[in-house]
């Protein structure tokens, strides 16, 4: 050991972060392949949207001398307005928002309930009891259909909304994400202190674990909206041509022998812009929910 002179201090500085040995110092910044690589999976995600709206925007007779159009036409206002005249547009969209907005909603309550029960307390057959709600998930939906239908026919239900909201109060995948969540976002001593002032368990479950589901209900509620929007198979089995939701009233564009892909496009379009608007206004807390599903605090 070499003795300390006078006047020199105990403790060195540290190197600076972010610096190697040669004096160089390393950025966290991405560099121009992430960015080229963002901006592939950017533009070849808008290209369908694009594409929906270059055929849209031509007539029956263009698409039939061009049929991969380059530029954009003048008729896809035409276009939309021979779809809104041709099928019930407004009332199958106000059918789809009813029955995406109670559905979505329905979801997310008795998802977090499950849930809450599920990761936080302990009873007998918790285990597998979540096991075999997980398992339902490897059934596919068309092995159900005919007695979901048959059950549907004997209480009344079909051709109204109830036989489409009903079977889709609850899911198994809600179930399975909200308890995946909220078995690391609420610690049990949070729990056993609201215990200690006197919280009942619906007390505990209001003022604790809905509070802290909020970013992963977010994302259950956006993602549970969409699907239940743009769900075809059930509401066209159950629902009756007079009273449909959107994705079965624009099935109708489709004539048996000849297709007008302006007209089907355009549908497709108008179908998707209220998807765009809520992606836009729920786009900030669906990236919130992203990161604290994604990153342990």
């Amino acid at each position: 050991m070499t003795a300390l002179t006078p006047g020199q201090p105990l403790l060195t500085e540290e190197p600076a972060r972010g610096r190697a040995r040669t004096g160089r110092s390393y950025s966290n910044r991405p560099g121009k392949i992430v960015y080229g690589l963002l901006a592939a999976v950017v533009l070849g995600g808008m290209f369908p949207l694009w594409w929906s709206f270059l055929v849209a925007s031509h007539d029956s007779a263009v698409l039939s001398r061009n049929p991969f159009p380059l530029v954009p036409g003048g008729n896809f206002l035409q276009n939309a307005a021979t779809v809104i005249d041709t099928v019930p547009f407004w009332r199958a969209t106000m059918n789809s928002i009813i029955v995406s907005t109670v559905c979505s909603a329905s979801v997310v309550l008795f998802a977090t309930l499950a849930g809450y029960a599920f990761a936080k307390l302990r009873f007998r057959g918790r285990g597998p009891l979540l096991v075999f709600v997980i398992a339902t998930m490897a059934v596919p939906t068309q092995l159900g259909v005919v007695p979901l239908y048959q059950v549907m026919a004997k209480l009344g239900w079909t051709g109204e909304l109830l036989a489409v909201i009903v079977p889709s109060l609850v899911t198994a995948f809600g179930v399975f994400w909200m308890t995946q969540y909220l078995s690391q976002a609420v610690p049990d001593e949070l729990i056993e202190a609201a215990r200690v002032d006197g919280c009942s368990m619906i007390r505990t479950f209001w003022h604790v674990g809905l509070p802290a589901s909020r970013p992963a209900a977010a994302m259950l509620g956006l993602f549970t909206f969409v699907a239940t929007w743009t769900n075809f198979f059930w509401p066209f089995i159950v629902l009756g041509p007079q009273d449909p939701t959107l994705p079965v009233a624009l099935q109708q564009l489709q004539a048996a022998h000849f297709v007008d892909y302006s007209l089907v496009l355009a549908g497709a379009l108008l179908a998707t812009i209220p998807l765009l608007i809520l992606f836009v206004f729920a786009g900030r807390q669906l990236v919130s929910g992203i990161m604290q599903g994604a990153v342990k605090q």
